[in-house]
């Protein structure tokens, strides 16, 4: 139990620090060019950590890396880009806070993850929380935007489940590094066609800002991420992403002066409680453990929710049927 909380308190610093890159771009970053820093940010750290490790894909992980990294990065980038400059304030990061609800449905249809009606309302609780922390009045909404948004949420809980899906036998480094690199490289012609060409010249702050977004905004902070998903539930990983809105937020305030209205920290408070709730196991009164007894490896709750027993042992003896199809 510990040891989780340890994880969960780790990977929660990636989305922290995702946080920070708001202040980041605004501050030392060239503007109008979230395509270029995305670009930056992922391809060189993918190329260093790849050759630290030492550490190429085999067979169907070659594709796996580049879908992996076009979900989690590369598309992920590339539609948050189309949606933030398609929409006005913060209706993007509003839309795109239906993640953790997307990853709940796909690890219950792909990873056979049990719903629990409190994650639901945890997810839709987020929703609100970031809706009330960063939406601004008078916003028009925009299909492209909207499509965008939604197109973003998708991909990148779709990334999510399939990393816990696909487990890498490779370090988590090199796992990471496939990850950048294929999102760099998917996310570069788009920057390309879209920005045009890097700019001629660059001052130091915004080589001190590049630098800080590969190194820290992607090698570490991703690695931090992607072992979150080895360790943890996709749900329990998705909902950390929430608290990304908030280290803007709150940084906005501290560095910048900009003002905090009651229903903003109302909306922090609404999202530190879905994110808390999103972390909370189930009773073990209702947890399954696999039994060993069980040779396909499921445990089966007995009717009395506050005993777990091996159905196996319970069960009665039946005669053999005479069928071999209607074996259970």
């Amino acid at each position: 139990m510990l040891r989780d909380r340890g994880i969960v308190a780790v990977t929660a610093l990636a989305p922290a620090i995702w946080g920070t890159t708001y202040l980041a771009t605004s501050e030392l970053l060239p503007p109008g060019r979230p395509l270029l820093a995305a670009v930056v940010r992922a391809l060189p750290a993918g190329l260093v950590l790849v050759a630290l490790t030492r550490r190429l894909p085999h067979g169907g992980w070659w594709w796996r890396a580049v879908v992996l990294g076009a979900l989690n990065i590369g598309a992920f980038f590339a539609l948050l880009f189309v949606a933030a400059y398609r929409l006005p304030g913060g209706v993007a990061a509003t839309i795109i806070a239906v993640q953790p609800l997307l990853v709940v449905a796909l690890s219950g249809r792909f990873l056979g993850e049990l719903v629990a009606p409190r994650v639901v309302i945890a997810g839709a609780a987020g929703v609100v929380g970031v809706g009330l922390l960063v939406l601004r009045g008078g916003t028009t909404l925009d299909a492209i935007g909207v499509a965008a948004a939604l197109g973003a949420a998708a991909v990148m809980a779709t990334g999510i489940v399939l990393s816990k899906r696909w487990p890498s036998p490779a370090p988590l480094l090199a796992t990471t590094g496939w990850q950048l690199v294929a999102g760099g490289l998917v996310a570069a012609p788009v920057a390309l066609a879209v920005e045009g060409p890097p700019p001629a010249t660059l001052t130091a702050g915004n080589l001190a800002g590049y630098a800080y977004l590969a190194i820290v905004g992607a090698a570490l902070a991703y690695a931090l991420w992607f072992r979150g998903i080895r360790a943890l539930s996709p749900t329990n990983v998705t909902f950390l992403a929430l608290l990304s809105p908030v280290v803007a937020t709150a940084l906005g305030w501290i560095a910048l002066g900009q003002q905090l209205t009651p229903l903003q920290a109302l909306g922090v408070l609404i999202i530190l409680g879905s994110v808390t709730v999103a972390q909370l196991r189930p009773s073990p009164a209702t947890a399954l453990t696999p039994n060993p007894a069980d040779a396909d490896g499921v445990a089966r709750v007995s009717p009395r929710a506050s005993e777990l027993v091996p159905t196996r042992a319970r069960r009665p003896a039946l005669p053999a049927p005479t069928n071999p199809e209607a074996t259970p």
